[in-house]
């Protein structure tokens, strides 16, 4: 059989293609943030650095692309807050701090997840990975995002899935690594690095968080993690090292971003450092 076997699957593709591509013509940067593994505070990290890309002028876009593990509505403070819908049916993301966001946790209920019917009840994995793009492409291309210097994008956890997303997003995606400073974290993120070596997307460097604790007492940082001689050596830049504070923790859990807290400390001023250090990159001609 020869092309689509007369299907008209590689058209349908195609015209999906070009109508993610008319949705997303305004976007000037889209990074793709990911992680070798969970639990390191990727989508935490994604939703403060877009809070202060935004409150520095930036015009930024949120878009979660964890369908099994949406937590950008939550941390942004708009879970059953549904997309508006816009002109020609296209759907308006929810604005919060200058940030337009994008996530599939607005439309569940808590709790509630995602199902992905297949055609074989027993082989479920099998089908899973493709519903889930197939449902992303469908959702890029009803969405107006307007004109964008950033669109960041928070990936699902894994060096495959990371891999498996930038290559979907396509070439002109770049991509940022999130680690914590442990052995373990480090080495995923190197096999993370590994995975997209093989791809055309420009890989800006990584971001480690948790890098020491931010005392709000006394207004330092120290050690969180034991230093490990194991860990293994990232062959990319360091966008920037965030700290740990309980502060932030609890923000996100409310939904609230950084900016809205004056005199936030050590955490407030890696973080802007890290957004602008980030932002420099992407501008920088390849």
């Amino acid at each position: 059989i020869e092309g689509d076997g007369g299907s008209g699957v590689a058209e349908q593709i195609a015209d999906l293609e070009a109508a993610i591509a008319r949705r997303m013509a305004g976007i000037r940067h889209v990074v793709a943030v990911g992680s070798g593994k969970g639990g390191v505070g990727k989508s935490t990290l994604t939703r403060q650095l877009g809070a202060v890309l935004a409150a520095a002028g930036k015009r930024v876009g949120i878009l979660d692309a964890d369908m099994n593990g949406p937590s950008q509505a939550l941390l942004h403070g708009v879970r059953n807050v549904p997309p508006l819908p816009g002109e020609e049916g296209l759907l308006l993301p929810v604005s919060r701090e200058g940030v337009k966001v994008l996530s599939v946790g607005s439309l569940l209920a808590e709790g509630e997840a995602l199902s992905w019917p297949s055609a074989s009840p027993r082989h479920t994995h099998v089908w899973r990975a493709t519903r889930e793009l197939a449902k992303l492409a469908e959702l890029l291309s009803a969405v107006h995002w307007g004109p964008l210097d950033v669109l960041l994008v928070d990936l699902p956890p894994g060096p495959e899935r990371t891999a498996q997303f930038a290559d979907f997003l396509g070439p002109q995606t770049a991509v940022v690594l999130v680690s914590i400073p442990s052995a373990l974290a480090r080495g995923v993120v190197a096999r993370s690095v590994s995975a997209l070596g093989t791809l055309p997307n420009r890989l800006l460097g990584y971001v480690e968080n948790m890098s020491g604790y931010a005392c709000a007492g006394c207004g330092t940082v120290r050690p969180l993690f034991p230093e490990s001689e194991e860990a293994a050596e990232l062959s990319l830049p360091c966008l920037g090292r965030v700290p740990f504070d309980p502060r932030l923790a609890a923000l996100s859990d409310e939904g609230r971003a950084i900016t809205e807290v004056p005199d936030a400390g050590p955490v407030a001023a890696a973080l802007a450092e890290t957004a602008r250090t980030l932002f420099e990159r992407l501008e920088e001609v390849p």
